[in-house]
């Protein structure tokens, strides 16, 4: 199965990057309601594990804060992969915005 790798630095504690990060699924259901479901998340220490489906797709993966930037590791199906690019784009851009 293809990957999902980013790094997103960040210059916040720890403990606030995660608060902010768990906002992370309202962000994408209030940002993109029409075309992301069935979002889930679920936290282990400092790691926040998510799935999500958009346009039928089921994307998850995990989000690990650490001090000094969020680390996502995901997993993409093949049928994806021609929207691999788009998907990494905005979820980049959405992590980057819950942590300015």
């Amino acid at each position: 199965m293809p990957k999902l790798n980013l790094e997103i630095p960040h210059q916040l504690s720890g403990d606030e990057a995660k608060q902010r990060l768990q906002k992370f699924t309202e962000v994408l259901e209030a940002k993109f309601q029409d075309q992301v479901g069935e979002l889930d998340q679920s936290w282990e220490g400092s790691s926040l594990e998510f799935s999500f489906k958009t346009f039928g797709i089921k994307i998850q993966g995990k989000i690990e804060v650490k001090d000094d930037k969020l680390v996502l590791d995901g997993d993409l199906p093949f049928s994806a992969m021609m929207f691999k690019g788009k998907i990494e784009s905005e979820i980049r851009e959405q992590l980057e915005r819950l942590v300015r």
